[in-house]
């Protein structure tokens, strides 16, 4: 039967998020309910609940998740009552155009779940991103979980669900970085600094962290960053070629996603070099150049979805990494607080204080 248990919302925009009871109806086909264990404050949440993603309110924020699985639906065969997961806002149908290229990263008809869960009153509640976790249990497609080592320390591990895996998976899925290569990450954030540990995983022999922020540059240096410039005192163009011969990185990663990080990506590149877009814009940015300098450069500009990452091949393979003392995915917990202050959290969250605040229920 349908259980009521407590969840965050955000009701309207801008309102402070609210701890109140919501349904978790009985998993239907294809889906499961999963009691979750941990899940980090990802500024996506934040941007649900100021309406930056779409008015569809009220959302169940939280996605950066993992839990047991408590009960299956009917025709779920991926994953099993006990296994513990992280969950994942990508679920590939394997039937759609891409996935039938063998691209399923880019899958076009990702699956969530066909119930909704809802207020006590019957109110249907958005998820956010499809998942919702800021929640003591939520209901989402088997798709959207991914079976892990259960030793793993699930604050760690539900972090791999959005930010460090998109981040990760920038430098080392979507940029291809290589041994030997020269890399740049403009932003020094959960999602930069995730880049920054996999272009060190990658083998990059130069790793050049860019920020205005000298605290988020010394985080970086903890985490592979071999330099960095503080954007605040230096053109970070000239800087990066400055530190590559004059010729500009091999991989250039903006995670912030605006125009202007956007062009000194651009610019900081090597001849054929790649720029890969990580950070989200906003809908009302643009961006103006000459297409001269399109056309007088080889190499590749691109974006990344998710890190173009694979749940069912990534994760395992991320954790057993994390396990092996190889991964330090545990420096990107700062803090660890209570479904109550996730509030409090957004608050910190500006103020630059963190790489993440995890919420472990």
């Amino acid at each position: 039967m349908p259980q009521q248990v407590r969840g965050v919302i955000a009701r309207a925009k801008g309102a402070p998020v609210e701890l109140t009871d919501i349904v978790i109806p009985d998993p239907g086909p294809e889906e499961v309910v999963v009691a979750i264990a941990a899940c980090g404050v990802c500024h996506t949440d934040l941007t649900y609940r100021e309406g930056g993603i779409n008015d569809d309110f009220p959302f169940l924020l939280g996605h950066e998740a993992a839990g047991t699985v408590e009960s299956i639906g009917a025709e779920v065969d991926s994953v099993a009552v006990g296994d513990f997961v992280v969950l994942n806002w990508r679920a590939v149908c394997g039937r759609c155009r891409a996935c039938k290229r063998g691209k399923p990263q880019y899958c076009f008809d990702t699956f969530n779940a066909e119930q909704k869960m809802t207020l006590v009153d019957g109110t249907e509640l958005t998820p956010a991103l499809g998942i919702g976790a800021f929640a003591e249990k939520n209901l989402v497609h088997a798709g959207q979980c991914t079976k892990v080592d259960s030793s793993a320390d699930p604050a760690v591990a539900g972090l791999l669900g959005c930010g460090v895996m998109a981040g990760l998976g920038a430098a080392v899925n979507t940029g291809g970085v290589g041994r030997g290569d020269s890399v740049a990450v403009l932003g020094c954030g959960g999602v930069g600094d995730a880049a920054i540990v996999g272009a060190r995983l990658a083998g990059a022999s130069t790793i050049i962290a860019v920020d205005r922020d000298r605290r988020k540059l010394r985080w970086a240096s903890e985490l592979g960053a071999t330099h960095t410039v503080d954007a605040a005192e230096a053109d970070p163009v000239a800087a990066i070629q400055g530190l590559t011969g004059g010729f500009g990185a091999d991989v250039v990663i903006d995670a912030v996603g605006r125009p202007e990080t956007w062009k000194q990506a651009f610019y900081a590149r090597d001849l054929a070099g790649t720029v890969v877009l990580v950070g989200v814009p906003t809908p009302d940015l643009r961006l103006e150049m000459p297409l001269l300098d399109f056309f007088s450069r080889g190499g590749a500009l691109k974006s990344s979805w998710y890190g173009d990452c694979l749940p069912e091949r990534d994760f395992p393979m991320l954790i057993d990494l994390y396990q092996q003392g190889r991964l330090p995915l545990d420096k990107f917990v700062t803090e660890r607080i209570t479904i109550e202050e996730v509030e409090q959290a957004f608050h910190t969250m500006h103020s630059g204080d963190v790489l993440r605040s995890v919420v472990v229920l």
